[in-house]
């Protein structure tokens, strides 16, 4: 056994000289020869890859001043050029690491030699120069930064890792500076504590720079590097004093430190920090008001094709379009109506940037804290931007079926029906009682679409009141003079509700297969569509929602809701987003988009369902709103826009037993619920968009249309006022539409229409009322007096006359 464990380290030896003899040739013959082809192609291999694969450097992400407000990272290093390092920092490392540095040309062969007999004798000695040592960092600290199998291969106590090393040590002294060398060493290697490089040890040990370390602190960080963890002097003060001294020791034996330097270098106490002070290296570093932004935009990164791993490596300087004032006044709003720590109800707003060129996302906040930890109010769901209102926006859905409505020829200004109750024989799959279907006794499966108003309102008002107002049957009158829900459900997705409506009806990503809520929402064979979309019942992205009201204020021109304003890669250059970002596109007609923006422009005046939030605001300013409250007061909010902001706000139940929500203070949960949209919700968006314009400019909203306002040629009613019973009838279901005949006395000759509702524009579909004489002349009206008064009646008081509804 003795012979032969002699003879293999006689033969090493053999091998090694013959390496040695060629490395010391190796800069006029510019090669090394090896043992194998594939100890050839490991050492190419790694000489490639130490040129391809750049260190990990922190990205930054900075908000829309270029304040930055949280790092991304997988190794904490701040890279520094060579002059940025102070001398003594570089000669406290050679000292103790390598003091023929400036000698050699990469290999310092006495000191190789010495290790070689060592190692093959199976005891692992030193003898790597600075330059073997920056290839063996390099390779484990960034090559195989994850790969814990080549990690070891790159340590371990084997001739052929030597000659690896060895060979790509020589290349390297032929292509860079002995500067380049050290300093490149200097940012890679590890300081203990997942701390890489000299700038971040500076930084994380001192709370300086690597230009300002002492002697002493640069003595500590040099004597490191040779065994981080047992060095560290947090954990293992004494050996790392002791270490450090030794470094000091050094220096001065080698003639880079006088003795009475070292002396008052050693008398000094370590001097570290009191503890570590790396950094958050994930979203927790933008704090409970900037996390859920931070959040957002890596996910949206992550559509473009950033992985969350070039994020933690790229060394990026990502700048946002988040404005800290307007989420700082947002956060302030959300809570001041729902404190953070309130059970069970998130009360969140996203604000967006109208633009013709882009939607720029400037806040997304939540009552609750970006963190882990709920007993103090902290969530890391996204609430603000995901699709986590399970509940819905309630009749803030409306604005899709009137802009739908609009585009199919209705005006602003055209009146339309508002029954207090409503079936609808279009329409099946209501669950409210009494809804049988009159024509299928027998199926009790099978049910007419039945709902009622909230509140009490007039037999007709224009669309802009309903809009204002918002009565429950009008809408779904509107679904079935449209036909199907299908323009409606493809209105939400064109103005901005596209991640919502390709979601499950759980609001969550749809599988394989599996109905997305456009599909439930939508018509199928034999099925009109599910009519209760514009009473708002789906889960949806409170910031897709604030974007629907940023492409109205936009001439109708949807855009991505992007937070990024621009991205500079490691190198200084800017990351051309153009052909990854969605491009912007024509949604609705401007024409169409400015109409309706003045059709949603009386909710904040009287009668509007968000007046009483406004005037407790004070506000004056001109502005597009719809509020929104769902069946069973899970949820509740506000879409509101002026030009220079479009921004939704929700409040909904977020906890694990979600209940209908009360509207008290703070707001609570019970069996029973009061929110309405017109209030939390409402009071949240007039208080932020108040602070956050301030004495900014009033701007005025678009102009609308008159096609637009009064309706277009396609729906036009035909004026059969004069016509016989059956000529109007005809005439009427000529142009699409449905006629109901009602007798009425009058002295025109019998059978002739008299009066007909409504005479200007109503969509086809809808139904005509024609009033027909009965030739018959009314009987005049007794007058009245006291003891005769006049029929009650009137317009209705406002708000539609239930003091409890301020909200839709």
């Amino acid at each position: 056994m003795r012979f032969t464990n002699g003879l293999f380290k006689m033969l090493s030896l053999c091998l090694l000289a013959g390496v040695l003899l060629a490395g010391m040739l190796f800069p006029v013959v510019g090669a090394l020869g090896v043992a194998s082809n594939r100890a050839s192609d490991t050492i190419d291999s790694a000489q490639a890859e130490m040129v391809e694969v750049p260190p990990a450097l922190i990205t930054t992400m900075t908000d829309a001043a270029g304040k930055p407000m949280a790092t991304l990272y997988d190794q904490y290093r701040i890279p520094v050029a060579a002059d940025q390092i102070s001398p003594i920092m570089k000669a406290a490392l050679i000292s103790v690491e390598d003091r023929r540095f400036y000698e050699h040309h990469g290999v310092d062969w006495k000191g190789t030699f010495r290790a070689a007999l060592s190692t093959s004798g199976g005891n692992q000695q030193g003898g790597s120069t600075l330059t073997q040592q920056y290839v063996k960092n390099y390779l484990i600290n960034v090559v195989y930064r994850n790969n814990k199998t080549e990690q070891q291969k790159a340590q371990e106590p084997t001739i052929a890792r030597k000659l690896r090393e060895a060979r790509i040590a020589l290349q390297l002294e032929q292509k860079m500076s002995k500067e380049d060398i050290i300093s490149g060493y200097l940012n890679v290697v590890e300081f203990s504590n997942s701390i890489y490089g000299i700038g971040a040890a500076s930084a994380t040990y001192f709370g300086t720079t690597p230009d300002k370390l002492t002697v002493s602190q640069a003595a500590l960080l040099a004597g490191m590097v040779n065994n981080p963890t047992l060095y560290n002097p947090w954990r293992f003060a004494p050996e790392a004093l002791k270490r450090r001294n030794i470094v000091l020791d050094t220096m001065v034996q080698n003639g880079r430190l006088t003795q009475a330097d070292g002396d008052t270098a050693k008398a000094e106490p370590l001097g570290v920090l009191p503890q570590v002070t790396k950094p958050a290296k994930n979203c927790n570093g933008a704090g409970p008001e900037a996390g859920f932004f931070c959040q957002y935009v890596v996910e949206y990164l992550g559509k473009l094709g950033f992985t969350q791993e070039q994020l933690a490596i790229g060394g990026y300087t990502i700048k946002t379009s988040l404005d800290m004032n307007a989420t700082t006044l947002a956060k302030k709003a959300a809570m001041d109506e729902v404190p953070k720590t309130t059970d069970g109800i998130a009360n969140v707003m996203a604000i967006v940037k109208p633009g013709k060129e882009k939607h720029q996302v400037v806040a997304l906040v939540s009552n609750r804290d970006y963190g882990q930890d709920a007993s103090k109010g902290q969530t890391q769901y996204p609430q603000p931007y995901g699709i986590e209102n399970k509940f819905g926006n309630g009749s803030i859905s409306k604005i899709f079926t009137a802009a739908a409505a609009l585009e199919k020829g209705m005006g602003v200004y055209n009146v339309i029906d508002v029954p207090a109750e409503y079936t609808s024989h279009l329409f099946t799959g209501g669950n409210e009682k009494n809804c049988a279907r009159t024509d299928k006794p027998n199926d009790g499966n099978t049910r007419w679409y039945c709902l009622k108003n909230a509140g009490t309102y007039g037999p007709q008002m224009t669309l802009q009141e309903a809009l204002a107002k918002s009565p429950n049957t009008a809408f779904v009158k509107l679904e079935e003079a449209l036909g199907s829900t299908d323009p409606v459900v493809d209105m939400a997705v064109r103005l901005g509700m596209r991640e919502t409506m390709a979601s499950n009806n759980d609001g969550k990503p749809a599988k394989p297969g599996e109905p997305t809520q456009a599909q439930h929402f939508k018509s199928s064979p034999g099925n009109p569509g599910n009519a209760s979309f514009t009473l708002g019942p789906n889960p949806m992205s409170p910031l897709e929602l604030a974007n629907v009201g940023a492409t109205l204020m936009s001439g109708g021109v949807w855009c991505p809701p992007s937070p990024i304003v621009e991205i500079i890669d490691r190198n200084g250059q800017p990351v051309d987003l153009k052909g990854k970002e969605q491009p912007c596109e024509q949604a609705v007609a401007e024409p169409l988009a400015n109409s309706l923006v003045t059709g949603l422009s009386k909710d904040d005046q009287a009668g509007g369902t968000s007046a009483a939030a406004a005037g407790r605001a004070g506000w004056t300013r001109p502005m597009m709103g719809k509020t929104g409250t769902t069946q069973e007061f899970k949820s509740a909010g506000f879409l509101g826009a002026v030009p220079q902001y479009a921004a939704a706000v929700l409040t909904f139940a977020d906890g694990n037993r979600p209940r209908p929500i009360r509207d008290t203070d703070p707001p609570s949960l019970g069996p029973t619920g009061n929110i309405f949209g017109g209030k939390v919700p409402a009071r949240t968006w007039f208080a932020a968009m108040k602070g956050i314009l301030g004495d900014s400019p009033v701007e005025q909203l678009p102009p609308p249309d008159p096609r637009y306002l009064d309706g277009g040629a396609e729906s036009r009613v035909p004026n059969v006022v004069g016509k016989t019973q059956q000529d109007a009838t005809n005439t009427l279901q000529g142009a699409g539409y449905q006629v109901s005949a009602v007798p009425r006395d009058d002295a025109a000759r019998k059978g002739t229409v008299v009066n007909q509702t409504p005479r200007g524009t109503k969509l086809p579909g809808g139904t005509i009322t024609i009033y027909v004489s009965t030739g018959q002349a009314p009987q005049a009206e007794i007058p009245s007096s006291p003891q005769n008064p006049p029929p009650s009646g009137g317009p209705p008081p406002p708000n539609g006359g239930d003091p409890n509804n301020p909200g839709g």
